[in-house]
């Protein structure tokens, strides 16, 4: 069976990220991804981190920031910064015995055009990466190509993508070139939406249609955790988060269970 994840999501409302933990732990999680954003926020990413591992929770990946990700591609020095930005947090994740990153490509909905110069950066990012034994998988987010380009450009072994289910379906209409990236699958971000906005839904409550997308991840060869990127907000606060972490890792078992088929 595989295993089940779940974010450890700042956006929870009416919630700390510490009594987050503390539920997604009394819900049955044992697998858990960190939001690595370098925010100021009120239990910063390694408190959580210390804190998630206390508990006796396993850090499957780190999620890096992506603020001024869009200056990856500027011939300019902010892309430089970027790099080294991410470099300091590669080491992190190193010194935290976190395997691998996930990255975007880009941010909202135009960004400079793919280009060699951006792809040295990426590159260096990588390389970086791979000799401190850290995967790195990009995510498709709001713009089509950048996730081809970086694949078809860069073989590391290291490298691979994050297919994030909710994104497909909201900004894509679930197009996606499955093809190119089978094999190549090293993370997901499960989470639903009813095409209106990247809402972060609960799966099962919006309008993906789960079983294609399990199917088509098979048919990559995914065989890594069933990961939720789910947030308590909206509608959700009318339960307690207990019965919302709990239904998430149902959801997540009723997931696995459509991988064995």
């Amino acid at each position: 069976m595989k295993n089940i994840a779940v974010v450890i999501n700042n956006k929870n409302k009416k919630v700390t990220p510490i009594e987050t933990i503390d539920t997604i732990k009394e819900a049955g999680f044992k697998n858990v991804f960190i939001q690595w954003y370098n925010r100021d926020w009120q239990y910063d990413q390694q408190e959580q981190v210390d804190y998630a591992k206390k508990q006796g929770l396993n850090v499957i990946f780190a999620h890096l920031g992506y603020e001024n990700i869009n200056n990856i591609w500027l011939n300019d020095k902010s892309g430089d910064q970027l790099v080294e930005n991410y470099k300091k947090d590669l080491d992190k994740c190193k010194q935290n015995e976190i395997p691998m990153v996930i990255m975007h490509l880009t941010s909202q909905t135009e960004a400079p055009m793919y280009n060699e110069k951006g792809l040295k950066r990426i590159q260096e990012i990588a390389d970086y990466a791979k000799n401190l034994g850290i995967k790195v998988a990009f995510e498709n987010t709001k713009i089509k190509g950048y996730l081809e380009y970086v694949i078809q450009n860069i073989k590391n072994d290291n490298v691979g993508i994050c297919y994030d289910a909710g994104h497909c379906h909201a900004h894509f209409n679930d197009e996606f070139n499955y093809e190119l990236f089978k094999n190549r699958i090293f993370a997901v971000h499960l989470h639903d939406n009813d095409k209106s906005a990247d809402q972060h839904l609960m799966p099962f409550d919006g309008t993906i249609d789960w079983n294609n997308v399990v199917s088509k991840l098979k048919e990559c060869n995914y065989d890594g955790p069933v990961t939720l990127e789910i947030c308590y907000k909206n509608q959700y606060l009318d339960t307690e988060i207990k019965d919302f972490y709990k239904k998430g890792y149902t959801t997540g078992e009723k997931l696995t269970k459509m991988f064995e088929i």
